[in-house]
C-alpha cells in the first residue's frame, strides 16, 4: 500500500519546482531586457526553464527576434553569473541554480513547417484547378 504523505510531497516537490522554474523565468526577462548591457544579447524571448530536482543548474531556453543566436548564446552564457547575482537578489530560495542558456528552434521549425503546409495546399489546389 503507498503512503498518501510521501506521494504527496513528491508532488508538491515538483509542484514547487514549476514555481520555482516560472519565477526564475519572469525575472530572467526582466534582467535581461532591463540590465544586460551585451550589445550580443539582442531581442530575446525566455520560452522555459528546467530546473534540477536540486536547484543546483537550469536550463533557460531562449529564442531571438534578431541576430545571430549563436552569438547571443555565447553572451548570455558569458554573463550568466551576473543574471545568476541579480536572480540571488530577487528570490527568495536557499540555491539559486546555476544558469545554461540553450538557444530554442522550436519557432523556427514551426515557421518552416508552417511554410511547408502552405506550399503543399497551394500545389494541390492548382491540381484540382
Amino acid at each position: 500500500m503507498i503512503n498518501p504523505s510521501i506521494v504527496r510531497k513528491k508532488s508538491s516537490n515538483s509542484n514547487r519546482s514549476f514555481k520555482v522554474a516560472d519565477q526564475i523565468q519572469r525575472d530572467l526577462t526582466e534582467l535581461i531586457a532591463r540590465e544586460l548591457k551585451d550589445p550580443r544579447v539582442g531581442m530575446v524571448t525566455i520560452q522555459a526553464v528546467e530546473v534540477t530536482p536540486d536547484y543546483a543548474h537550469a536550463k533557460v531556453f531562449f529564442s531571438l527576434l534578431a541576430g545571430d543566436a549563436k552569438e547571443c548564446t555565447e553572451g548570455l552564457n558569458q554573463a550568466a553569473g551576473f543574471l545568476r547575482a541579480g536572480l540571488f537578489k530577487r528570490l527568495h530560495i536557499h540555491t539559486v541554480p546555476t544558469l545554461h542558456f540553450v538557444f530554442d528552434r522550436t519557432t523556427e521549425r514551426a515557421a518552416d513547417m508552417n511554410a511547408l503546409i502552405a506550399q503543399a495546399v497551394a500545389s494541390r489546389s492548382k491540381n484540382e484547378d
